[in-house]
């Protein structure tokens, strides 16, 4: 008898074979892979920090000395929501298969995002850097005056 599979196992199942053809890292490819140019770079910071409430000079996304990559500091009142928000980037990171550098100490997550396949900031990094900045709004609504 014959099982059949939901859109999920099926590619689960391509994933796994993909994996295991001769040994052959995978890597889920996508077209956001490309590297932006510096001046798209700094374009999507400054569209980021409009977009989001929660940007003071203080914590807005910036780019990082030294290297191809973007960087935020997030506060959170507790480790509780610093938790809930690293869960929450978790599973959205394993969906996109792109894993942010994270640290973490009681209530303050700072995030750098880089796409290492094309060594730089590409469409994901922005992509995820706005899913992040929308979760820590879902923590941390803002207070109306």
């Amino acid at each position: 008898m014959f099982k059949l599979l939901s859109s999920t196992q099926k590619l689960i199942a391509t994933r796994s074979l993909l994996r295991s053809d001769a040994g052959a890292s995978f890597r889920y490819l996508s077209s956001d892979s490309s590297a932006l140019s510096p001046e798209a770079v700094k374009a999507s910071i400054n569209k980021l920090s409009l977009d989001s409430p929660l940007s003071s000079p203080l914590f807005a996304w910036s780019e990082v000395d030294g290297r191809n990559a973007i960087t935020k500091t997030y506060e959170f009142t507790d480790f509780n929501q610093a938790w809930s928000f690293m869960s929450r980037t978790a599973l959205l990171a394993e969906k996109m298969d792109h894993h942010p550098e994270w640290f973490n100490v009681y209530s303050t997550v700072s995030v750098t995002l880089t796409t290492h396949e094309c060594d730089g900031v590409s469409k994901k990094d922005i992509k995820m850097a706005r899913a992040l900045d929308a979760y820590a709004r879902d923590l941390l609504p803002v207070r109306q005056a």
